[in-house]
């Protein structure tokens, strides 16, 4: 039995285009991988530690040394968030664009999770080691945006959503990435916008 995982960064609940496009996918998937586990994660649940203390602890564990006292607490709540996520064999995002990038609450996500010895190793040498690589894990992303959109110019925005989160997971060693988009702008047929990326996210899900 598989396990997917849906991470939601949208607190917009039935407003949100994302979290609606990722509903369509997890039916989906349901529909054709009877036997697997579904769940739902949303960051916005209180459940991602502050990590002030844990950005200490990790320099402690670059420095070679156990984080200890406050800095082990803090080091050990992060550990849980990144077993929650490591978890799962099949990863959805959903995604939507803040300001031209993600919303911070994914960026506290990533913070959280990527750490020396679990998301990446680093060598003088050679760089980095991706350390999720070669582990047969699937990522699909649901990206939206109501003003920027792909064919429009600089004035309606720049897309740092989309190359920022594909970026931090093939850092991480995850490579299998299909992508779902939902750009209407603010010119665009919503309707059409939203049949096609449904179909999409039906498309992917059933061969996920």
């Amino acid at each position: 039995m598989a396990r997917l995982l849906h991470i939601s960064s949208s607190p917009r609940g039935g407003d949100s285009e994302s979290l609606r496009i990722a509903e369509v996918f997890t039916s989906a998937y349901e529909e054709t991988h009877p036997g697997d586990l579904v769940q739902h994660w949303d960051l916005w649940d209180g459940s991602l530690p502050d990590f002030a203390v844990g950005a200490r602890a990790k320099m402690s564990v670059f420095g070679g040394h156990a984080p200890a006292g406050a800095e082990a607490e803090a080091w050990a709540a992060a550990r849980r968030v990144f077993e929650r996520f490591d978890s799962a064999d099949r990863l959805l995002f959903s995604v939507p664009m803040w300001n031209a990038g993600i919303p911070y609450v994914l960026k506290q996500f990533i913070d959280v999770v990527s750490q020396p010895g679990w998301v990446f190793g680093v060598d003088p040498d050679t760089g980095y080691d991706h350390l999720l690589a070669g582990r047969r894990k699937r990522v699909a992303v649901v990206y939206t945006s109501a003003v920027w959109g792909p064919h429009l110019g600089p004035d309606f925005g720049s897309d740092f959503q989309s190359t920022y989160f594909t970026d931090w997971l093939r850092w991480t060693g995850l490579t299998d990435i299909s992508d779902i988009r939902y750009h209407p702008t603010l010119t665009g047929d919503r309707d059409m916008a939203r049949q096609a990326a449904d179909a999409v996210a039906r498309d992917v899900a059933k061969s996920f």
